[in-house]
């Protein structure tokens, strides 16, 4: 069995981790830990959970919370693992970081992340950054698999846009310079912390755009889409936040190149996400909706060319806590594992 540690254990990433690993059939919980909710029992600050893990939560400096362990997960916000990834590393474990500590490579490319997402602490371990891999199995990244000790879990948005990008790009279907990435998340993206502009007031029958100066997971999007092509991409990123609990919707558009057909671009789709048992390709004709992977690791994507303008339209729907999270970091570890990548993840939405 495979020993997990979940740092960060009483968040939304958290808690969406461990209700996956409990039905994982190859994992064994040994270790929850979090610098808040300490000492409380997981079924205690997560009711549905009795009975399922009554673990109590360390904080992260209790001597019983560094006991080895074969993968060590940190659900945690920037910052956090940059600093506690080597011990366990050296302790032997594998490593899944859940913020964007460890999603570059390029440490110059990091600072640029951190600088948008308004952070100006420099990393604490620059001399991993060599190490990491971007962690999202459908970007078809060789060194994603079992020699990998340290992955850097994909963004939420950047899982929906790669995912439905990530043809047009390899295949060369669409203009470099000129992608539009119009994506509207839920509000749990925000995470479990109060703040005032996500208190219900606030929220209610209320949708806004934000961080229209930048968005750090445009940095995590161009990079991938450059690694698979060869090309430099410029997506024109707007993140809104609409009155929902759990979902991103992302409508993306590129200038077909000449020549290129809707029927070209239906096969180039469903060629390249060929083998991606998560993900889905639709046609202009399907009915789907966020609630469809709601609760699910499901991508789907429907694929629509407007022929009237030559425009290239796709609609990427996921559950941002589970294929943007959770559900992709428990993917990830089934592929540095060496198991199928379905393993504890193979279930439908939940619906309605």
């Amino acid at each position: 069995m495979i020993r997990a540690k979940v740092v960060g254990a009483g968040g939304y990433g958290g808690v969406g981790l461990v209700e996956l690993l409990l039905g994982h059939p190859e994992v064994r919980i040994t270790t929850l830990a979090a610098a808040a909710d300490v000492g409380v029992a997981m079924s205690d600050l997560w009711p549905h959970l009795r009975g399922f893990c009554d673990v109590t939560i360390l904080s992260y400096e209790d001597p019983r919370a560094r006991e080895p362990a074969d993968v060590v997960f940190f659900a945690t916000p920037d910052g956090v693992g940059m600093r506690y990834a080597e011990a366990e590393l050296a302790a032997g474990a594998r490593v899944i970081d859940f913020s964007g500590d460890f999603r570059f490579q390029d440490p110059a490319r990091h600072a640029e992340y951190a600088r948008l997402a308004g952070r100006t602490v420099p990393h604490a371990s620059p001399h991993l950054l060599p190490q990491t891999v971007y962690g999202l199995a459908e970007m078809k990244n060789p060194r994603l698999g079992p020699e990998s000790r340290l992955v850097g879990n994909a963004g939420c948005f950047a899982v929906s846009v790669l995912l439905g990008l990530a043809p047009a790009v390899h295949y060369r279907l669409i203009r470099p310079d000129r992608i539009i990435a119009d994506c509207k998340t839920a509000v749990s993206g925000a995470g479990k912390k109060p703040q005032a502009t996500y208190h219900y007031p606030a929220r209610y029958e209320n949708m806004n755009a934000y961080r229209l100066t930048g968005h750090q997971h445009v940095c995590e999007i161009e990079d991938e889409l450059r690694r698979i092509s060869g090309v430099n991409h410029r997506v024109l990123f707007t993140a809104q936040v609409v009155p929902m609990c759990r979902g991103i919707l992302s409508c993306l558009y590129g200038d077909l190149l000449d020549g290129v057909t809707p029927g070209a671009v239906m096969d180039a789709y469903r060629e390249y996400h060929r083998g991606h048992p998560f993900v889905r390709v639709f046609d202009r004709s399907a009915t789907v909706g966020t609630a469809h992977v709601r609760g699910s690791n499901f991508a789907h994507l429907v694929v629509d060319v407007d022929e009237r303008t030559r425009t290239l339209r796709v609609i990427s729907h996921i559950d941002n806590l589970v294929k943007g999270q959770a559900g992709n970091a428990v993917q990830n570890m089934n592929v540095m594992f060496g198991l199928p990548p379905t393993t504890g993840l193979w279930k439908f939405g939940v619906c309605p």
